[in-house]
Order: C-alpha cells, then structure tokens, then sequence
C-alpha cells in the first residue's frame, strides 16, 4: 500500500491529518484529564491511594495513564461525558495557543479543494468532534480513540495510535490515501502508506529517523 495514489476518476483525494502536534500543540485529551483533577479533590485523594498498586504493575503492563484516566472518568455516563467535554471545548477554544493555526488553515484549503479531510488521532472521539465543531470545521471526518461504558463510569475501549490506525482507517472504508500529516514516529504507518507524507514540527534528528524508517523522504513543514 506504501505510496499508493487514491485518486480514481470522479473520487477525490483523501488527506490525513493527526490531531495533537499538528492541529494542536499540546495533548488534548491530557489536558483534559488534568482538569478532571484539578476540579475534583476526591480524585486526587483516590489517584493517590491507588499509586502504589499501579507502580507495582507498571513493570509488567507500561499502562500507568490509563487507570488514571479510569478515575478521571469515574461517574460519568454517555450523556453526562458529552456535556463535560462540550463545555471543556467551548472553554478550549478561546484559550490562546492550543491551536495550530497553519494547520487548521491548511485543513480548511483541502477541504475547499474538495478533498476528503480525515482526522484521524489518538485522542478521544467525543472531545475531539467536540472540538472540531467549535472550530466550524464541518464535513471533517474523524477516526479517533473510544471509550465504553463501565461499572463505574467510562473507560477506554479502544486506543487509536501506531499501527492500529490501519486497521481503524480500513474499518472506515479507507484503504489508501494521497497525503497525511504526522508529528511522531507514533504516526509512521500512517506517513508509509501515503504518497505525500508530511512531518509537521519535526526535529531535525526525528526527520531523520523517520526518513531511514520509511526509506524516502518526506515533506517537512513549521506550523504556529
């Protein structure tokens, strides 16, 4: 599939972007989940309690973040997450700086183009459809993280990054693709498969482990 032209006749161009590091600059999702903290003592206090338990699994799961996230979603039902991430969005979006205004420029020039936009992140699928529809970005389809109904509140279901992109885009009805914008060698199958890869605020030395990973070159771009 490495390189592959999408565009067949009467099928427009399909084009990737990432979410956090290309659109934005700062992790959304944590952002959020420290909010969850910072406005609820009891969490903090629950977080604390469970810290030995989890360091004496981390050796053998690397999965510390995610009970902690367990906890930031712990009473939260379907209805109740959606109205706490639209108002955390709505509050996002006025903060300065979160977003990457070349990259939401350059997402609004290929939709005009009449591409078909995909976002297709790491981040949860309610906040960052949340997001996107505070930004006005319409039409834009999103491939993101989920979660599920638990017990005790919401808990990750699925976890959207690396390889398991592929899957999740082929699920989706995309097989190919022509461009896609990454930040991250968690973002490398995903810039394989395309004809254009482009790293966005990459590194000189992470543009060059990317470039020996794919076994060409890539476009490069410094996005505010």
């Amino acid at each position: 599939m490495e390189g592959q032209e999408t565009a067949a006749a009467g099928v427009p161009p399909v084009v990737l972007f990432d979410f956090d590091g290309v659109l934005t600059h700062a992790d959304t999702f944590e952002l959020f989940v420290r909010e969850r903290y910072a406005r609820s003592a009891w969490r903090k206090l629950l977080a604390l309690l469970a810290l030995p338990w989890l360091l004496l699994l981390w050796p053998l799961t690397r999965r510390l973040q995610r009970p902690l996230v367990h906890i930031a979603l712990l009473g939260l039902d379907e209805k109740r997450y959606r109205a706490t991430v639209n108002a955390f969005a709505a509050e996002l979006v006025r903060r300065p700086g979160h977003f990457c205004r070349d990259g939401v420029r350059t997402l609004r020039r290929h939709q005009a183009a009449g591409e078909r936009v995909i976002v297709v992140t790491g981040c949860e699928h309610t906040l960052v459809e949340s997001l996107l529809a505070q930004l006005g970005l319409a039409g834009v389809e999103l491939v993101a993280s989920r979660l599920r109904r638990g017990a005790l509140g919401l808990r990750v279901a699925y976890h959207n990054v690396g390889a398991g992109k592929l899957t999740a885009l082929t699920a989706h009805g995309v097989p190919a693709w022509r461009r896609a914008y990454g930040d991250s060698l968690h973002d490398l199958h995903m810039l394989r498969a395309a004809a254009e890869p482009v790293l966005v605020n990459g590194t000189p030395k992470l543009c060059k482990r990317m470039e020996r990973a794919l076994g060409r070159t890539l476009e490069r771009v410094a996005w505010r």
